[in-house]
């Protein structure tokens, strides 16, 4: 078998309008599509990352909380390349967003932080 690239990530979230918020406000992510599913009792939105790779917003009020953290199974963490790491801390900061502390990629020695959505889950900048 031979894949080419990611298409797409899909999250599940508990409230639209602060993660449509975080994800297109503070991280600028392009809309793609809105879907709101009556019959499903939950919305979805569709988000450009890049040229070749989109989130999909999955939105449950009534979805259950992450188990543990952060060691539960399944999806561990998103994590997004960028070459000013601290420059993105401070925007996020400015922004009321939580983020952790900067640290450094026991294995590469690149630099790396975590934040978090609105639902906590963590997001990576690594550098």
């Amino acid at each position: 078998m031979k894949l080419d690239m990611i298409h797409h990530i899909a999250i599940i979230t508990t409230d639209y309008e602060a993660s449509r918020r975080f994800y297109v406000d503070i991280l600028g992510f392009e809309i793609i599509a809105e879907h709101k599913r009556a019959e499903q009792n939950d919305a979805k939105l569709d988000l450009k990352i890049n040229e070749t790779t989109q989130l999909e917003i999955f939105v449950k009020s009534t979805s259950p909380a992450r188990l543990s953290y952060p060691e539960a199974a399944g999806l561990r963490h998103l994590a997004f390349k960028t070459n000013n790491i601290e420059e993105n801390i401070n925007y996020l900061k400015e922004h009321d967003i939580k983020v952790e502390g900067l640290r450094t990629d026991d294995f590469t020695g690149e630099k790396m932080v975590f934040f978090y959505d609105p639902d906590n889950l963590p997001i990576e900048l690594h550098e």
